[in-house]
């Protein structure tokens, strides 16, 4: 089993940053395919960004690329998402998620373990 927990959410004029964290418990977290997917309200879950367990491997969403970062500390089982340039359609609950065998990182299929969510708001 593993506990996903995400922290890092709040309020952001749009263009501003924020960097969200998700602590995972567990021995076996390097082993581990790291996602970041979001939620708008009246919208489906959909895919941001993800990390191989060796931290080689990086994927974005069209939307995220250039503007997000995803990184991760093995040592301390942690995964970011820096985001900057925010907008407001950056608007929404962000999940964090893991998976061993994750076949491909943008589909929420092969990831086993999700948090509850933390919540971003961009304001205009």
């Amino acid at each position: 089993q593993m506990q996903l927990v995400e922290s890092g959410g709040g309020l952001v004029q749009a263009g501003g940053s924020l960097r969200l964290s998700c602590a995972a418990s567990g021995r076996t977290f390097s082993s581990y395919v790291m996602g970041w997917f979001r939620q708008a309200p009246g919208k489906e879950r959909e895919f941001v960004a993800a990390i191989h367990w060796s931290a080689v491997v990086t994927a974005y969403s069209d939307a995220a690329k250039g503007r997000f970062t995803i990184s991760r500390d093995n040592g301390k089982n942690t995964v970011y998402l820096q985001m900057n340039s925010l907008t407001p359609e950056d608007t929404a609950v962000y999940y964090c998620a893991a998976g061993l065998r994750v076949s491909t990182l943008s589909r929420m299929l092969g990831y086993d373990y999700w948090g509850q969510g933390t919540q971003v708001t961009v304001s205009s």
